[in-house]
């Protein structure tokens, strides 16, 4: 066979596997679609609910009170010392032996956001560590209660502090729902594992789920970059 012959049999064969590889990605694209939606629902939930978290605790462990301050250390202490898969396989298969029971989807933002909390708590503290305590007497000073000046003086500065490292944790929230396949939400990875059973194609389609986290955790990193840039702006 002549060189060019080669080619075109090379560019042919090529051409066959883009083909296929396209064909079984648009039969089983559609499935992607609810398990991306319920991957956005679990994340937004659980990254509020680890926000609350943890400006509570980090307000706790600044507070100077011992009886905030222990529960708030401790809280940190086990949630970070131990693995999120365990956490998970706590909430969803022991609290039912304490009589509390959560459906999966629950249990899986409770989970995240319990675990995310601990992280933003540090993150928010060091914010808080970054405020001139001077700003804090002064707000004392001119009559502010404590919780005034956290509200009015501190928080509005802390946040333009915080926002780079916790769209970083909000990132990891995205890409921590993959272990809710563990519980048996159909998520991105349990449907993805589902679908690579049926064909045998995990190469194809484990590229597909990547560059979909990689889609979602775009989003949120330029939405945070937009907020950041705002917020200097006002501040």
């Amino acid at each position: 066979m002549s060189s060019s012959g080669q080619d075109i049999a090379s560019y042919s064969g090529m051409y066959n596997a883009v083909d296929g590889w396209w064909n079984q990605i648009e039969v089983y694209l559609p499935l992607f679609v609810p398990a991306s939606w319920v991957v956005i629902q679990v994340s937004v939930l659980s990254i509020v609910l680890s926000w609350a978290c943890g400006l509570v605790c980090a307000l706790a462990k600044t507070s100077g009170y011992r009886v905030l301050q222990y529960p708030a250390e401790f809280y940190l202490w086990f949630v970070r010392g131990t693995p999120l898969l365990t956490q998970i396989f706590l909430i969803y298969f022991g609290l039912p032996q304490l009589g509390i029971r959560l459906d999966p989807f629950t249990a899986g933002v409770v989970a995240l956001g319990v675990n995310g909390g601990a992280y933003v708590a540090e993150i928010i503290r060091g914010g808080l560590l970054g405020i001139p305590q001077g700003q804090r007497e002064s707000a004392l000073a001119l009559g502010m209660t404590y919780w005034q000046s956290m509200r009015r003086i501190v928080l509005p500065q802390v946040v333009r502090i915080i926002i780079p490292p916790i769209t970083n944790d909000a990132a990891s929230t995205i890409k921590n729902t993959s272990l809710l396949s563990t519980i048996t939400i159909m998520e991105l990875m349990l449907q993805t594992q589902v679908i690579v059973s049926s064909t045998f194609r995990p190469f194809e389609f484990y590229i597909l789920v990547s560059l979909i986290y990689l889609a979602m955790t775009t989003v949120l990193m330029v939405g945070m970059r937009w907020a950041e840039r705002r917020h200097a702006i006002a501040y």
